[in-house]
């Protein structure tokens, strides 16, 4: 697979996102492979920690136009997708190891999701998350509306999954969304050194913790994510997101 690259540095295992040309945007190998790396990571024997990280200039633009616009007539695509974001979300929840994202540039959508449902999230000076989802007619039911008022509260949940603001690196850090800024040409190494600091820790103890921890998350995934979820589908082939689609569609052409 190479949209999504993961290498084993001693017990630390980083996966990349790889696709820097296209920001990083959910490719179908990369989607598929976010669904499965989790588990794939679990049953790696010599792994103690993660760090999820993009390539490029940016940690992940989210989805894709060309996915967009075959979701809104494909049913079997469409239901396709919408299992595969309930496995990407599921699965880093329950990975046992402790996942250090290393936002290293945009983190919207999908990508947004990724780096919030991280353990520990360090973020670049000049990088930024936001969940554009309503934006272009959608439910942010991929991780947005089901983890960021558990981070933030429901009010500036609201506001920040409304709006569709970008949050920057300092914002990221006062609200709770990310641990703390990292200068961009240092990010990834405190991120691996983070890690194997994590790795070195009494294996059973930190991923009991995790487990404990994520209680709260776990409460919420059928009571908040999966009607989320079934309501992100269902916008996914509705006409408000089909015309934001033709309009950024429209607006490429002009370029």
């Amino acid at each position: 697979m190479t949209d999504l690259v993961v290498t084993a540095v001693g017990p630390v295992r980083l996966v990349e996102l790889n696709r820097p040309e296209q920001r990083n945007a959910m490719s179908d190998e990369l989607h598929t492979g976010l669904a499965s790396v989790w588990d794939e990571v679990a049953a790696d024997p010599a792994a103690r920690a993660v760090v999820l990280t993009g390539r490029g200039r940016a940690f992940s633009a989210g989805g894709n136009i060309d996915a967009m616009t075959r979701v809104q007539r494909d049913t079997v695509y469409r239901e396709r997708q919408v299992d595969e974001a309930r496995r990407i979300i599921t699965g880093l929840i329950r990975c046992p190891l402790p996942v250090v994202a290393a936002v290293n540039g945009p983190a919207v959508g999908l990508g947004c999701s990724l780096a919030l449902l991280s353990d520990l999230v360090l973020i670049a000076d000049d990088a930024y998350v936001a969940d554009p989802h309503v934006q272009v007619g959608l439910v942010a039911g991929d991780g947005g509306a089901f983890v960021l008022p558990l981070l933030v509260g429901a009010t500036r949940a609201k506001e920040l999954l409304f709006l569709g603001d970008r949050v920057g690196a300092e914002d990221a850090v006062r609200l709770g969304i990310a641990n703390r800024v990292a200068p961009k040409d240092k990010l990834l190494d405190e991120a691996m050194e983070l890690a194997a600091r994590l790795a070195a820790l009494p294996a059973q103890a930190l991923r009991e913790t995790k487990r404990a921890v994520n209680r709260h998350l776990e409460q919420a995934l059928d009571t908040v994510m999966e009607p989320a979820l079934m309501a992100e589908r269902d916008t996914m082939h509705g006409p408000e997101h089909i015309a934001a689609v033709e309009r950024i569609i429209a607006s490429r052409g002009r370029r």
